[in-house]
């Protein structure tokens, strides 16, 4: 027999015996747990906590810091300048900045001649740990392969 279950065999013999040190300290563990269970549970005695008190999580969203917005549009405009326009066919190209953490899509991706210059029009979303915002942009090429962010503004 184990040493936990002859324990056990022992103390049930012992709150039965006289003389026996430990049943005194048994049967006060008895009756106090048996006093728990005597009045019972009733979800219907139940009552509200009112101590309990609730924030509210303001529903603006902070703005990204300069940093964070310069860094995401270097992103946006390389993924919109190596994007091949003729294959995407509509489907929305995905961005992420392991450096601030934000994500999103590229979508509406147009391009057009202005003044000469290759440009290409977009709507990107911008998902990030301060929020969710849709923004419109465009970059155009500013000779020997480099690219511009020409505009970048939050949609309306």
């Amino acid at each position: 027999m184990s040493r936990t279950a002859q324990a056990w065999r022992d103390g049930l013999s012992c709150l039965f015996r006289s003389g026996c040190p430990q049943a005194a300290t048994l049967l006060a563990a008895a009756i106090t747990l048996s006093a728990c269970g005597i009045g019972g549970f009733s979800l219907v005695k139940a009552e509200v906590d009112r101590s309990l008190l609730t924030g509210a999580v303001s529903s603006g969203t902070r703005a990204p810091s300069d940093s964070e917005r310069v860094s995401d549009e270097a992103t946006i405009r390389n993924a919109v300048s190596a994007a091949d326009v003729t294959t995407l066919d509509g489907t929305a190209l995905a961005w992420a900045n392991a450096d601030t953490g934000s994500r999103g899509a590229i979508s509406n991706l147009t391009e057009s001649r202005n003044n000469g210059a290759l440009c290409r029009k977009f709507t990107t979303s911008r998902e990030s740990y301060d929020g969710v915002g849709l923004y419109h942009g465009e970059v155009c090429t500013a000779g020997s392969g480099l690219w511009r962010m020409m505009n970048f503004q939050p949609a309306l």
